[in-house]
């Protein structure tokens, strides 16, 4: 007579791997977090990407830069070493972000700069923030949450939470009602 044999321990299902398109580099020193869409023809290395976010096509991200969870980066986007965008956060597209106060190609012997010849100012953009399309966003800048920035800003200090800024340079044009805060 046969043995009955025991019930197979289920296994718990893996998490959605990051789908990655073709084209797209992507460098080994990347930190992916799970379910993460990477567009074609994009450049990411030495950064991380936290889980659910999605990163359009023709978009390069630093070393050092750091997205959060559930972000949608936009076509065309730049995003440079000392750069952290927290969770939740809308990027659209071509937005620039830059990362040194008084930029150089050379010293003042003449000879080309390298990487100990300039400092890299962190910049940070909060939880549910937006930033518009082809924004640039200056070196040293913090975007506060739900902050939105209007299309073609050049934000130059910080946004205030709940604040909507725009123009060149970026203004407050008005602070967001209570509904527009963020429940959790």
């Amino acid at each position: 007579m046969k043995k009955p044999s025991s019930p197979r321990p289920r296994r718990k299902p893996l998490p959605p791997a990051p789908s990655v398109a073709p084209l797209a580099q992507v460098a080994s020193s990347v930190k992916l977090g799970r379910d993460v869409r990477i567009y074609g023809f994009t450049n990411l290395y030495g950064c991380e990407i936290g889980d659910e976010s999605r990163i359009g096509t023709f978009v390069e991200v630093q070393k050092g830069a750091r997205i959060g969870r559930r972000c949608k980066i936009s076509s065309h986007t730049f995003i440079c070493e000392g750069v952290t965008i927290e969770d939740e956060v809308f990027i659209g597209h071509n937005v620039t972000f830059i990362n040194d106060m008084f930029p150089r190609a050379t010293n003042s012997d003449g000879a080309l700069q390298s990487d100990s010849d300039w400092k890299c100012v962190p910049t940070r953009i909060c939880r549910r923030a937006a930033i518009g399309s082809s924004a640039t966003i200056l070196a040293g800048v913090t975007v506060g949450e739900g902050a939105l920035v209007g299309a073609g800003s050049v934000v130059t200090k910080d946004v205030p939470p709940l604040t909507v800024v725009a123009g060149n340079p970026a203004r407050i044009l008005r602070v967001l009602p209570p509904a527009a805060r963020t429940t959790s």
